[in-house]
């Protein structure tokens, strides 16, 4: 089953040129798969009663066309695949042309929300996504580890603020990539917009939390990982270019 909904780009959503920003494209993906959830009865409204939550664990954003202020855009997502405990799911972005701007795919881990663990997509559940297995927007292609580099140039501190935590306590999906952007040297953060995003979740951040943010360019490719102040945990990997 494919799932629609239509989003207008607002000031908030906009960088230079008045084009959208890669993370107001995420929001927008990330509203879609909550709103997808919702209408068949395993979303935020339905958690009281179900005690099941969908966490993120990858995206991977590939930017074809960069759409402008003001625009209406149709954005299209389905379950690609569920496999025990995790489930794909795949995005298309056009704008109000009907230009394929923007590709996506991510992968969730389905939580109890009263334990905190893994909990089994049950057949009941799995059935109400209607998954299109043959629709993929990368092809064939699995979602690929990033490899943490092995030497890097540049590194941050940051402090988690109340302003980053979402509704189950933990720092918001969207906010590593603000973390990451913060990370890059100027001379490569100045080169935005970035036309592929890959964000790897590995451990969630709590609030009050130190976190160092250390920087490496491999391949042309800007890396960003998300380590505790001690460096024993590894929080996420993102990869932009």
């Amino acid at each position: 089953m494919i799932y629609k909904e239509k989003f207008k780009i607002g000031l908030k959503d906009i960088w230079a040129k008045n084009e959208v920003s890669n993370i107001a494209i995420l929001e927008y993906l990330e509203d879609i798969s909550a709103y997808h959830s919702d209408s068949i009865g395993i979303g935020i409204n339905t958690t009281e009663e179900t005690h099941l939550n969908w966490l993120l664990l990858d995206w991977e954003l590939k930017v074809l066309k960069r759409p402008t202020y003001g625009q209406v855009l149709d954005i299209n997502t389905w379950s690609r695949g569920i496999e025990k405990f995790y489930a794909f799911r795949d995005f298309e972005v056009y704008d109000d042309e009907n230009n394929l701007c923007a590709i996506a795919t991510s992968k969730w881990l389905l939580i109890d929300s009263k334990t905190e663990k893994i909990a089994r997509v049950e057949t009941q559940i799995a059935d109400r996504y209607q998954s299109e297995i043959e629709k993929s927007v990368f092809g064939n292609k699995k979602i690929e580890k990033i490899k943490e580099p092995k030497e890097y140039i540049s590194e941050m501190i940051y402090t988690t603020r109340r302003r980053d935590i979402d509704v189950i306590g933990h720092m918001h999906n969207l906010y590593y990539l603000y973390l990451a952007y913060e990370a890059l040297p100027e001379e490569e953060y100045n080169k935005r917009p970035f036309n592929y995003i890959k964000i790897q979740y590995k451990n969630q951040i709590k609030f009050g939390e130190i976190v160092k943010c250390k920087y490496a360019k491999e391949n042309g490719e800007n890396i960003v990982t998300i380590k505790s102040e001690d460096e024993k945990v590894l929080h996420a990997i993102i990869k932009i270019y």
